[in-house]
């Protein structure tokens, strides 16, 4: 097996709309370093495809008649090592939050281009979630605790001060270069606190560290 053919990113289809499973069908099987490993249409199927084909990446719809996507999502996610993306037509932060809950790595509108597509598969499959940072922003406003000054048990035990103002920036949208800024660090000092917060927290990537903040209450300033 060549380099080429190793980098080949499979992708499982779970919709219960045949006619999109064939646009994507046609998106993937056209473009280089893509191909469809296989096809549900509904979530106990994509469930069973995912845990007897194992691919890469799954695109698997909300709504499906019967296993819901997210059932599908929480039995893959816990079964087997495949990566997740979320699909609906409609852009609700429920959906957001509970994909992202149980450990989706991204959350893609249907209405998305085919190049947006693309790459937020090749972006899941690289091991970083793919929601944009205003999405996240969003989220931590509707979600955060209301509780100033609340603090979770593992903030002061496991996570430094430095580590929490990191963690802040992330969950407003902050690019890493714009916390650098912020917090007159070099751009590598917050990359290597960022990977420090993933293993200590047990996270993958920059949005499921932002929810796990807002869940804990580590988003409000101290008064």
């Amino acid at each position: 097996m060549t380099a080429a053919e190793r980098e080949v990113i499979g992708v499982l289809l779970a919709d219960d709309d045949e006619r999109f499973r064939g646009v994507y069908r046609k998106l993937f099987s056209r473009t280089d370093g893509f191909r469809v490993a296989g096809e549900a249409a509904d979530g106990a199927e994509a469930a069973r495809l995912a845990g007897a084909l194992k691919p890469a990446v799954a695109l698997l719809d909300v709504q499906m008649p019967g296993t819901s996507g997210l059932e599908a999502a929480r039995r893959i996610l816990r079964d087997t090592g495949t990566r997740v993306i979320m699909l609906t037509t409609f852009d609700l932060d429920e959906y957001v939050h509970e994909a992202l809950t149980l450990g989706a790595s991204g959350f893609l509108l249907k209405n998305a281009s085919p190049p947006e597509v693309l790459q937020a598969v090749r972006t899941v499959h690289a091991g970083n979630a793919m929601l944009a940072p205003e999405v996240t922003a969003r989220l931590v406003h509707r979600f955060a605790p209301r509780r100033p000054g609340h603090r979770h048990a593992f903030a002061g035990q496991v996570l430094s001060e430095r580590e929490i103002q990191v963690i802040r920036f992330v969950a407003r949208g902050y690019s890493n270069q714009r916390i650098a800024d912020e917090l007159f660090l070099s751009l590598e000092t917050v990359r290597t606190y960022l990977r420090r917060m993933f293993a200590k927290l047990g996270v993958n990537d920059r949005t499921h560290l932002a929810v796990l903040a807002y869940e804990a209450g580590l988003l409000h300033e101290p008064r």
